[in-house]
């Protein structure tokens, strides 16, 4: 008889003590050509995140040359005084580094990614193309063709189409923010290199710029490298450039972007709220994300799981613009899809939790589930450097103070169901949101004028 072989199980593992945790802290300095430094070691962290911040929003783009901010973004990784554009991908791929760069409302980002061995040749990557960028015609020529071809795709993404849509209706048709961030065809068209290069002279400089270093440090002069790289970066010191405060018209209405024979209805709904400096921002993002931020909030379990007339609907805040006084505003929206035919009850039944909302409030339970998916989770988010320096920067750009992010997460956790109700129930007033519906208007048109949530006006295309 074969003997049965037995097996030795290792002890299962049990759960330690939980140790506090908070935001890191960075620390702040200057270098002497008056550039910004924020340093934040991360033992561990041996891919080391880089993030650059120039005060080039999209509001100081010349007038029709709307796009030039992210096509003198992209032509930063083409090539400098030193290497040509593919001589430059090379030496990027060299060392395993990452280059990135974009462009919007606050200003124009180059986000870095690099092993801690080879810092100093992505700082000094960075740095060259910082200082000295070649913005050859052919590179400048082949990326405004690559912006002319991606905007067709934009058009027919339903999701994009709404977001163009909403901004060209929220706000005055004179400002920046009505209008697409990477611009038009007819704008894009115009740009070349003589628009890209004067629109760096103008805004680009280290005096007006701050960098952000994040991950392992140990053993790096990061002094010394800085000085050598970044720090090698001239310009004029620049002057204060005013900021014009956000307005925007809420005044509740619907919007059909017409899409003859569309099986589905894309649905965008909002409006302009307060912004990261109010002091009702904690509880607005508590608020916010039992409304529609997780598979279990109030939109989803009316309109997913009892309804099933969607994937999944979201409610959300988005900061679009602060200025240094404090003033700034965000985008309060709700996005999703549902089938064409169920348009209307789909938009029944929102309308519905928002009032219920109004009346009924929050419950003890949505508010410690919020509460936990957001702040239980934050050492998770955090983990890699690259989180840790986009948060930091988006601070800089929002003209935070360095503690923001870790006051925001003691302020969560201390935030009240009752206060949370109010805020949520504030930033989504029934009759004060602009809707937008990408879809079959001779389908949707009807049904939605029933709801009596605001004038319908239908819209081609394009």
């Amino acid at each position: 008889m074969t003997e049965l072989a037995t097996m030795e199980f290792h002890p299962r593992p049990q759960a330690g003590e939980a140790k506090p945790w908070a935001f890191p802290a960075p620390e702040r300095g200057a270098l002497d050509n008056g550039l910004t430094v924020l340093r934040c070691h991360r033992p561990g962290q041996q891919v080391v995140a880089v993030e650059v911040c120039l005060d080039a929003p999209l509001d100081a783009e010349p007038e029709g040359l709307d796009g030039v901010a992210t096509i003198m973004a992209r032509a930063f990784s083409e090539g400098t005084d030193k290497h040509s554009a593919e001589e430059f991908a090379a030496e990027l791929e060299r060392c395993g580094a990452t280059l990135d760069a974009h462009a919007d409302h606050p200003g124009v980002r180059l986000s870095l990614e690099v092993p801690a061995s080879r810092l100093a040749k992505g700082l000094g990557l960075v740095a060259d193309a910082l200082r000295a960028p070649a913005f050859a015609d052919s590179e400048i020529e082949r990326l405004v063709r690559n912006r002319l071809d991606e905007i067709p795709h934009e058009l027919a993404n339903p999701s994009r189409r709404a977001a163009k849509e909403l901004s060209k209706e929220l706000f005055p048709a004179s400002a920046r923010m009505s209008r697409p961030r990477q611009g038009t065809e007819e704008t894009v068209e115009r740009i070349d290199s003589a628009a890209v290069r004067g629109f760096y002279e103008k805004h680009v400089r280290p005096a007006t710029a701050t960098a952000v270093v994040v991950g392992d440090l140990t053993g790096v002069d990061l002094d010394a490298l800085l000085a050598d790289t970044l720090g090698a970066w001239t310009g004029s010191q620049g002057r204060p450039r005013p900021v014009a405060p956000v307005v925007a018209d809420d005044t509740g209405r619907v919007v059909i972007v017409d899409r003859p024979g569309a099986v589905q209805t894309q649905l965008l709904i909002g409006r302009i709220g307060p912004d990261r400096h109010d002091r009702v921002w904690p509880a607005q993002v508590l608020g916010t994300y039992c409304l529609g931020g997780t598979l279990t909030s109030r939109l989803d379990r009316v309109l997913r799981e009892e309804k099933g007339y969607t994937y999944g609907v979201r409610a959300f805040g988005q900061v679009l613009r602060s200025a240094p006084d404090g003033t700034g505003a965000a985008m309060l929206a709700i996005s999703g899809s549902v089938d064409t035919p169920n348009t209307g009850p789909a938009l029944d039944d929102l309308w519905t939790v928002l009032r219920t909302l109004a009346g009924e409030g929050l419950t003890d339970e949505e508010r410690d589930v919020a509460v936990q998916n957001l702040v239980g989770v934050a050492p998770l988010k955090f983990e890699t450097a690259a989180a840790v320096a986009s948060t930091l920067a988006d601070q800089v750009e929002q003209h935070l103070p360095d503690h923001y992010q870790a006051d925001l997460y003691r302020q969560l956790a201390a935030t009240g169901t009752v206060e949370a109700t109010a805020a949520v129930v504030n930033a989504f007033p029934v009759d004060r949101l602009v809707t937008v519906l990408v879809g079959d208007a001779a389908q949707i048109k009807a049904p939605v004028e029933a709801l009596g949530i605001g004038e319908v006006t239908v819209v081609a295309a394009e």
